[in-house]
Parts: structure tokens; sequence; C-alpha cells
């Protein structure tokens, strides 16, 4: 281990709870700390908050290797690549060879995949060491991640990186926490309808969802392939920028946008908020307009019921044939009965027993009907429709974006009920409609509520394949809102 004086020098060198990767790889490349020393430092912050339930699995034996590695290949002169010294968390639901896949489910506790997924690969390939899989809702199924099967003695659920009373969103619930605590710089997560997102408005970290179809989903345990894709987390939008560009292998042109701004404001996505989301989110439109970014009132008609007809059919025909087909081309050797058996969170058991397994779903009239004629007419008619509903309105307006509260409410309190249909709704609200068509998502942190002392986060929606117009604007808008985060 550090000696203390030196352990010292490494603490007011870097805040490991906001740094960045720039603040990282200039460390390391300026020889002021070493990759290993890195890998200790934060290993020690790890360890200190175990009881946040971030990760199901941690190899601090292979992350030192690795460092090891990186730092004799600085030592032999050779260039530093991108991600030098900096570690990274990975979902469990994305393959990592060397480490299980659990999904965070028993049933998959053992399955170890033989390589990794590529949208990880590249980043390990430019220096990113992988500490650990995060805890994640069990098979993604859920957005508040208490999740009974994975935990510490006696703390169930990932907890909340400011207030472990609370639940740290999910599914991506430990990649988020383990960003927002300081564990690692960046992390790696899934979103199929605000699971990167959610949890990191609700921990106060960035949460990028990019286009489906941006990253490659292979090595990635699904959801629904009409609706997953991986997406990072980190401290600021230019390490989301850069985390981007390296799994893409596209540079992001730093062109400013037409000036001004234009972002749009729908009233679905600002009503029934809680009062802390209320006043930060309106706080921060108010910051928006004073600097010149022009805020438009636009009307959705038919989006929630649009939404409706796409989100749950979608999920529940999907869900099932996606995960069957994963199973068998992975070569797991256990089949969908098998895995629903262990289910262990009562949530993700009765949404697979009542509704995946037997591909039914309920009606608004409360009644159990087929799934798939509901599946086949989202994909045919109301998909197309909703996406045309975006396209319009983006167009009628000359919108760059859309702009809303990435989730109406702060952080649940941990509890057994947690995970109530109620929650679920409130939760997923308003990054639900964005995901069903596919197009890329950023949440920023606004700062804490007023009462809670709760993280907020404020996202921007663009239209499918302008990620980088929205990354760009995330940029100018993370600018305006820097005094909110540092109070």
């Amino acid at each position: 281990m550090l000696s203390t004086t030196k352990k010292l020098d490494l603490d007011q060198l870097i805040q490991l709870n906001t740094a960045t990767v720039s603040d990282i790889t200039r460390l390391v490349r300026e020889g002021t700390i070493s990759c290993e020393q890195l890998v200790q430092l934060y290993f020690e912050n790890i360890e200190k908050q175990q009881g946040l339930n971030a990760f199901i699995s941690l190899d601090q034996t292979v992350a030192i290797q690795q460092a090891q590695f990186w730092d004799q290949y600085i030592a032999e002169g050779k260039p530093c690549p991108a991600l030098i010294g900096v570690l990274l968390a990975v979902k469990d639901n994305i393959h990592v060879a060397g480490f299980p896949n659990s999904a965070g489910t028993p049933a998959l506790a053992e399955f170890r995949p033989k390589t990794t997924a590529p949208v990880i690969q590249a980043l390990i390939e430019q220096g990113a060491i992988v500490v650990g899989k995060a805890n994640m809702h069990e098979l993604a199924f859920g957005v508040t991640g208490y999740n009974t099967a994975m935990h510490i003695e006696g703390v169930v659920g990932t907890r909340n990186a400011v207030n472990p009373l609370h639940v740290a969103g999910g599914s991506s619930s430990g990649s988020a926490v383990a960003v927002a605590a300081g564990m690692v710089p960046i992390a790696i997560g899934t979103d199929t309808g605000a699971s990167v997102r959610l949890p990191s408005a609700l921990n106060g970290c960035v949460g990028f969802r990019p286009t489906v179809g941006r990253y490659a989903q292979e090595g990635i345990t699904p959801i629904s392939h009409t609706r997953d894709t991986a997406g990072p987390i980190a401290h600021s939008v230019a390490d989301i920028m850069l985390i981007d560009q390296l799994i893409t292998r596209q540079q992001i042109a730093t062109v400013i946008p037409k000036q001004p701004i234009r972002l749009g404001l729908c009233a679905y996505f600002w009503e029934n908020l809680d009062e802390d989301v209320q006043q930060q989110a309106h706080h921060a439109l108010q910051l928006l307009k004073n600097a010149g970014i022009e805020i438009i009132n636009v009307d959705m008609p038919d989006l929630a019921s649009l939404n409706h007809r796409i989100s749950f059919p979608v999920v529940i025909y999907e869900g099932k044939h996606d995960l069957i087909q994963y199973l068998k081309n992975n070569e797991t050797g256990i089949n969908l009965d098998e895995v629903v058996d262990q289910i262990s969170s009562p949530d993700v058991q009765q949404i697979f027993t009542q509704n995946i397994l037997p591909e039914l779903i309920v009606d608004l009239a409360g009644q159990s009907v087929a799934v798939e004629p509901l599946y086949q007419e989202a994909i045919a008619e109301a998909r197309p429709q909703l996406l045309a509903l975006y396209q319009n309105t983006f167009h009628d307006h000359q919108l760059d974006a859309l702009v809303f509260p990435t989730s109406t409410i702060v952080a649940p309190l941990a509890s057994e009920q947690v995970s109530s249909i109620e929650n679920f709704q409130a939760l997923i609200r308003n990054t639900d409609p964005g995901s069903n068509i596919g197009l890329p998502g950023l949440s920023l942190p606004i700062g804490l509520g007023a009462k809670s002392k709760l993280p907020i986060g404020l996202e921007i929606d663009g239209l499918p394949n302008t990620d980088h117009e929205i990354l760009v604007i995330g940029q100018i808008l993370e600018q305006i809102f820097s005094d909110l985060n540092h109070h």
C-alpha cells in the first residue's frame, strides 16, 4: 500500500468524486501519478463504500496487472492512449472476458463470457482499466436498482451516492453510483427506457443514451433490440464525447451550433413533477433563457397515447424472444425457464411470469390479451407515427432539441415497496417516449433539490442520429449550469 505522506499528496492532486478523464490522463502523462497508484486510490474508495452495493464483482489483482502494463508502456516512452490511467465500471449485462456476466440474476451468476463486448473492447484498447462489473436492476427489468439478489449483507438494493437511504435508480444503478461516489471516473451502462439517464440524474452525473445502433449491441444481455443501447456515464460532457468518439471511431466536430440554440418545451414532460424537481428545473430554464437560449413551447398531441402503444408491447414481446436467442447464442447452458425460476426480485419475477413467458399484456380494459398483435401494431404503426410526431415538431419549430426534467421525482427511499408500478411510472415517464423511437438523449446534473438535497437532472433529446449536435449543445448547457452544481 501507499505510504501515508505519499497518500496525502495524491489526495491533494486528485478529487476522486469529480476527477474527469482529462484530469487523470494529464497527471499520468506528466508522471505525477502512476496507473498503479490510481488503481490503489480508487480501490480504497470502493472498499470504503461497499454499503452502496455498486458492484457485483471486482478484480483488483487484474486491475493492478493492467496498470503495471501501462506504467511499463509509458516508461518505454511509447505514446499514451486516450484513456491512460482511467478506471472503468461496466454494467453486469455487458460482457467483459475474465468476469462473470450475471445480468444481476442468480441463474447467470456463474456465466463467464469468452469475449469482451466491442463497446468495452474499444475503451480497453485505449488504456481503460476495468475494475469490475456494476450492480443493476435484476435482468435490467426495472428502474430502481432494488435488486434483492445482489447485495452485501443487511443492505438491499444499490444505494444512492448522495444519500444511501434512497435508491440509485436503474437499471444501470451501480454504473451511475460508481461514478458519482468517486469509485471510477467513467462507467458504461445500458438504456432501454431510462436506464443510463435516470440513475445518472438521480446521482448527479452526466448520462448519455446514443441513437439506437450507434454502438454495437453484441455481447450485451438484451431486453429489446428495438430499444436497447449501451451508453456512457461520466462527470462531464467532454468525457462522454471522448468515450463516444472512441467507441464509434468518429470525430465529433466541435462546431458551435447555429445561434441561438432553440429548445422545445412540451407540457407532457413538465407535468406531475415533485416540488424539488419543479423548482430546480424551472430555475435551470431561467438560466438558459438568461444565457440567450430560446425556449419554445410546443404541442405534441397524442404523445402519451402513441408512447403507451409502443412501450410495453415491444419490451414484453422482444424481452422473451431476444433473451432466448441470447442464452442460446452465448452458450450459457441455461434456458429461459431456468432463468425465470431463479429470479429473486418480486417486481421482475412478476413481469416475467405474468407477461413475458405467457406473452400476455393487460389492455386498457384490464384484460390480459396476447401481446404479439399489439407488438406488430407498435412496430408497423405507432412507432413510425411517434417518430413522425417528433420530426414534425422539430421541423415546424426549427428545434435543436427538446428539454425536460430527466425524472419527475427525486430518488425514492429504499424499501421493499420501492419498485411499485407507481414509482416505475413516475421514474420512467419522461425518458420513455424518446427511447421508443431510438433517439439520443443526454441527462445533465442541475444541482440538488431544496428540500430533499438529492440530485436532479435535466435532459435534452434530439432526433435520431443527431448525437453530435446533442453533445455539443450539452457542453454549452453544462457551462451555463456550472454554478448550479458547485453550490
